[in-house]
């Protein structure tokens, strides 16, 4: 697993195909607080919890001035499905080779119903407007989670 990030560590760029296949950068984002968080699976249970979550803050943090953006393995095909399917208006990032995963510590060993295996860790990161971690967030939960995010973001 790569090192986790700190508050006050530079969140590493990167460039990413959304559901449309079309690139996404952090760095276009500056100037406005992000919330990035990373999924292991779309469309399954737990992640769609997430995700619907996050939609349904979404108001509420846009007009905090937060973006969300959602990042896993899946291809670009699979994310514009899950976002059809759950009515998802915010970006959905494709890092099939788990690159960025592995840039934010997001992927690694993990115990699952028991057993060591190697995978997405589900991560959640508060980027501030010039490109920092303000907060990291490792091995949260997909229920909840949402919740506690606005608590922190005071909302």
């Amino acid at each position: 697993m790569s090192e986790r990030l700190q508050p006050g560590d530079v969140a590493p760029d990167f460039e990413l195909p959304d559901a449309d296949a079309s690139p996404v950068s952090l760095a276009s984002l500056r100037g406005k607080r992000v919330i990035l968080y990373f999924y292991p699976a779309a469309l399954t249970p737990g992640c769609t919890k997430e995700a619907v979550d996050f939609q349904g803050s979404l108001g509420d943090l846009e007009a905090a001035g937060v973006a969300v953006v959602g990042i896993s393995p899946d291809k670009p095909a699979k994310l514009a499905k899950f976002r059809e399917k759950e009515g998802l208006t915010f970006p959905l990032l494709s890092d099939p080779d788990a690159e960025v995963l592995r840039a934010y510590g997001a992927y690694g060993e993990k115990k699952l119903y028991g057993r060591t295996v190697v995978g997405v860790i589900r991560s959640t990161f508060l980027v501030d407007a010039e490109g920092r971690i303000e907060k990291p967030y490792y091995n949260v939960k997909a229920t909840g989670h949402v919740e506690r995010l606005r608590r922190d973001l005071g909302l």
